[in-house]
């Protein structure tokens, strides 16, 4: 599995450095290529010559090195690596790591690189606990790193509690998780939709909401991760996919999403709507700017319905196709969901209640029911949207399975 894998291991100042030769060890008997980044104050922990012996690679700390007169390239190790890991991850660099503080040349790396951040945090309880480093590695799950939580046990203080770095063995199995799961959509088509639709009243005005598209877009960027074919057809928001194997096609209002699923759902392995497509549009659409009525104070603006894009393609969905959908509700959640789930003939939906605080529009995070087409329901806790990213894509894979 992580064969010709290139890994860097950035270890900063913890007394849990002196146990990351064994990870080298794991490593290097999988096949993976390993190259060592230090902080000046690990090598108090941890000596360079013994890493280096390890990887049979030279032990970076500086950008220059005084022996051989030569530079070494924070950008090019960034763009070497398939995966970053910095374990252990001390309190002090969490802090550099989440405001962009590049005092170091492991951080300098960190900050270029272009490879996914997996970070394994070692300190003592209180520290671990202090809500600065909370929000620092909240900070740093948000952006996208894959956080490695530390166990509990006794610690250098002599206290016992959170705060020791997991062991060698567990990070080494988390690394392999993430090579397994990178993998496992490879080759599928993916059509997502998300953010808004704008239905436009004049050429000034439009009736909208306020999704950001940032749920759809991290599905997106999940399934991108993990090897898959993806098209995204996005509403209006001012996010960024920032993947290059995302397709991206921005529209504007519901016709222009339905025309632009209808398209590419016939060679679909998998779509997820998670757009919040306008129910209603104007009848009619001013040509110009409507201006107040002096002599009225009330104007009336007649609706229309919008295609319904999931119950059209649950219409037309084969056996070979998986859809899932998302109920966005404010009262009766479960129930309004698994009407949805069974009318539009669909495999899945994601539920997510706008009553609860930390879910719905303009949030980071999101806590989601969901529901398979045979009524089994999976709650999941509140967490950064990412994370729940990744929830749907175990959901699915699993449901795929379950059906060979």
């Amino acid at each position: 599995m992580l064969t010709g894998k290139k890994i860097l291991l950035g270890i900063t100042g913890s007394i849990a450095a002196y146990k990351i030769p064994l990870l080298v060890r794991l490593l290097k008997k999988e096949g993976a290529y390993v190259r060592v980044v230090m902080t000046p104050s690990a090598k108090d922990f941890v000596t360079p010559l013994t890493l280096s012996t390890l990887t049979s690679s030279p032990v970076l700390s500086h950008g220059f090195d005084e022996h051989t007169g030569s530079w070494n390239s924070h950008v090019e190790l960034g763009l070497w690596a398939d995966l970053f890991v910095i374990a252990p991850a001390s309190a002090n660099t969490l802090a550099k790591m989440t405001y962009g503080i590049a005092d170091n040349y492991l951080l300098t790396v960190f900050l270029s690189a272009k490879c996914p951040v997996m970070f394994a945090p070692a300190m003592d309880l209180d520290m671990y606990k202090h809500p600065a480093t909370q929000h620092n590695i909240k900070t740093l799950i948000e952006r996208g790193c894959i956080f490695v939580a530390p166990s509990s046990g006794e610690l250098a203080s002599g206290l016992c509690g959170e705060g020791r770095m997991e062991e060698p063995q567990k990070i080494y199995e988390k690394i392999k998780s993430y090579f397994q799961k990178k993998l496992r959509y490879s080759g599928k088509k993916v059509l997502i939709t998300a953010g808004p639709t704008y239905e436009a009243i004049d050429p000034v005005r439009f009736i909208g909401n306020h999704s950001s598209g940032l749920m759809g877009i991290e599905i997106a960027r999940a399934f991108a991760d993990q090897g898959a074919d993806v098209t995204l057809v996005l509403g209006p928001s001012n996010i960024s996919p920032e993947r290059k194997n995302i397709n991206l096609l921005p529209v504007t209002s519901a016709k222009e999403m339905y025309d632009s699923v209808m398209a590419f759902f016939p060679k679909t392995d998998i779509a997820i709507l998670s757009a919040a497509v306008a129910d209603f549009k104007p009848e009619t659409v001013a040509e110009q700017k409507i201006k107040k009525n002096p002599d009225n104070d009330t104007f009336t603006l007649k609706l229309v319905k919008t295609d319904d894009i999931l119950k059209n393609i649950g219409d037309r969905k084969k056996d070979n196709q998986v859809v899932v959908g998302f109920a966005l509700e404010t009262e009766n959640g479960l129930t309004n969901a698994k009407k949805k789930l069974h009318t539009k003939n669909i495999d899945m939906i994601v539920l997510n209640q706008m009553n609860e605080s930390g879910v719905g529009f303009k949030t980071k995070t999101n806590r989601v029911s969901i529901i398979t087409k045979d009524d089994v329901v999976t709650d999941y806790d509140l967490k950064p949207k990412n994370e729940v990213a990744l929830d749907v894509l175990d959901s699915i894979y699993q449901y795929i399975n379950s059906k060979i």
